[in-house]
């Protein structure tokens, strides 16, 4: 899909996880309509290579270490944003964590750990956001998952997590609406490229499972994913606010929710390692 040139010019937005997969996507996705883009993540390499990314399209975009996890962290890096970018019109929260794993053997440690990066984290980046939104006018966005409402098999820890990140945003849409601060959710189908479709989908078999148990008939795009941020961020969004918008080609319809396959193959491969 093809935008305006300058849908977003003049607007700043900073990528929670926006280092590689669909949150790369959505912060080239921006830079090339125009937004100054920052981004965000743990890694040190891929923070050097997707700000060199995105400089190749933005020479002021920008890149920043540190974890979701920690609320200095996030606070200290938007806030660096925020003093060279000015007020942040786009925030997307994007990071997470994902493995298969049955409930009955997962440990409290590993359900914890997605926890806080997906919940803890969305909450973390948002809040220390919040001081240098744009108002009215800014533009928030957490990257949910299908787990939020549908059960899968060795998904409880995501299940959980992106439940929590799904009522997050509908209740910081109530909250901070009437400052004109929207609040607007995406749950991203299988994608193609992605870490989690690796994980999920590790065999060829069960890939064509899925692309034939989507209504579309295959994965979707990180592109795709961005051409939902960019409407949401838009002002041809402007009255949607509190809103879950699924791009996933219709896969919330029917699609694969048992992992029990994948977690065999996975088991049979760690084995003859």
């Amino acid at each position: 899909m093809t935008f305006v040139a300058n849908l977003l010019a003049g607007k700043t937005a900073f990528v929670a996880g926006g280092t590689s997969g669909i949150n790369l996507a959505i912060a080239r996705g921006l830079a090339t309509y125009g937004a100054r883009v920052g981004v965000f993540s743990r890694n040190p390499e891929r923070v050097a290579h997707a700000t060199a990314e995105l400089q190749a399209i933005r020479p002021d975009a920008a890149g920043f270490v540190g974890d979701v996890r920690d609320y200095a962290s996030a606070e200290q890096a938007l806030a660096a944003f925020h003093a060279t970018a000015g007020p942040i019109d786009i925030v997307v929260s994007g990071a997470a964590g994902n493995f298969i794993c049955p409930a009955n053997q997962l440990s409290p440690n590993g359900f914890r750990t997605v926890v806080d990066i997906d919940l803890m984290g969305t909450f973390n980046v948002l809040r220390a956001a919040y001081p240098m939104l744009r108002r009215p006018g800014a533009s928030l966005i957490n990257i949910s998952a299908p787990q939020s409402t549908e059960a899968f098999w060795g998904q409880a820890h995501v299940s959980a997590a992106k439940a929590g990140v799904d009522m997050l945003t509908k209740s910081l849409a109530v909250e901070w609406g009437r400052e004109g601060i929207r609040v607007n959710g995406i749950v991203p189908g299988p994608i193609e490229g992605t870490e989690g479709v690796s994980r999920l989908a590790p065999t060829p078999e069960i890939r064509e499972a899925w692309e034939k148990g989507n209504p579309m008939q295959r994965m979707g795009t990180g592109e795709e994913v961005a051409n939902t941020a960019l409407f949401l961020c838009s002002a041809a969004a402007s009255y949607v606010n509190g809103t879950i918008i699924y791009c996933d080609g219709g896969q919330v319809l029917g699609g694969p929710r048992d992992y029990s396959e994948s977690w065999h193959a996975l088991q049979a491969a760690a084995r003859t390692k």
